[in-house]
């Protein structure tokens, strides 16, 4: 069984948006990828990037506030700004010329907000769906010492530990969620060749190796399945790729268009 995780369904709506999310749902896939930071008021929320310039018009709001940096901006701050309409702007990944998106979605996104973790938390429960939370580092940022805390109180509160798998390039977080709740699922996220991931895996009581798709092989597969370890692998666009892994026997798939991986998956064309 293959675990299609999508992205944020990035190549049919704006990226960490509950119109993602609900974009994502609705092609099929099997749970969605969330990235977390932390406003200057220390709240989880739903961005990738360490500022605001790609994914908002956080230029226009706040001109005097360059380089627009996450951590500066209060959560009333942020939901000033609009999240949505870059995307249909942009059209990051070529899907409003092919026909993709709708005319209604792309009204729709037009001042899109950037959701708080426990909006997103309470989307998945709602709809009993499984969430990746990745954990951005954002160590030396204020509030900083306090992310995983939240993450994992969050998460705790709302009763959702047996839905979410917890992952971090920094792995001291995962360490930390560990120490906090030994129930919580964690995968280490890499993007350079680890020596004995198993090993890795083991000293961080993950459960999940999630490397880049130009790591795995189907050895590295073989090798970590074999062990009892999930190998979810980040970012897989391309359908030959796809193929590829799900034939190396990978346990999920991250990818900005679940519509594609769903589809083949389903026509059993792998």
């Amino acid at each position: 069984m293959l675990n299609i995780a999508h992205r944020g369904a990035r190549s049919l709506a704006p990226e960490n948006t509950l119109a993602a999310a609900q974009k994502g749902l609705e092609t099929g896939a099997d749970m969605w990828e969330l990235d977390v930071a932390l406003t200057a008021d220390s709240v989880p929320i739903l961005l990738h990037d360490d500022t605001l310039e790609r994914t908002s018009n956080a230029r226009q709001i706040f001109p005097d506030r360059r380089p627009w940096r996450v951590h500066e901006f209060s959560l009333a701050d942020l939901r000033q700004l609009d999240f949505g309409s870059w995307f249909v702007e942009q059209d990051p990944f070529g899907q409003i010329a092919a026909d993709q998106v709708s005319t209604e979605d792309l009204a729709r996104y037009q001042g899109e907000p950037a959701p708080t973790l426990l909006e997103a938390l309470e989307f998945s429960r709602h709809h009993h769906w499984p969430v990746n939370v990745d954990l951005k580092d954002v160590s030396g940022t204020p509030g900083a010492a306090s992310i995983v805390e939240q993450v994992v109180a969050l998460i705790e509160a709302l009763d959702m530990v047996e839905q979410v798998i917890i992952s971090s390039f920094n792995h001291t977080y995962l360490q930390r969620v560990k120490a906090l709740n030994t129930g919580l699922t964690t995968g280490a996220l890499v993007y350079t060749p680890v020596a004995d991931p198993a090993r890795l895996l083991s000293r961080l009581k993950a459960q999940a190796f999630h490397p880049h798709h130009a790591l795995v092989t189907p050895k590295l597969v073989r090798y970590l399945r074999v062990q009892g370890f999930g190998v979810n692998v980040y970012t897989v666009n391309k359908e030959s790729t796809m193929k590829r892994l799900i034939e190396a026997g990978v346990s999920g798939i991250f990818t900005d268009f679940p519509q594609v991986l769903h589809s083949l998956w389903e026509a059993g064309d792998a």
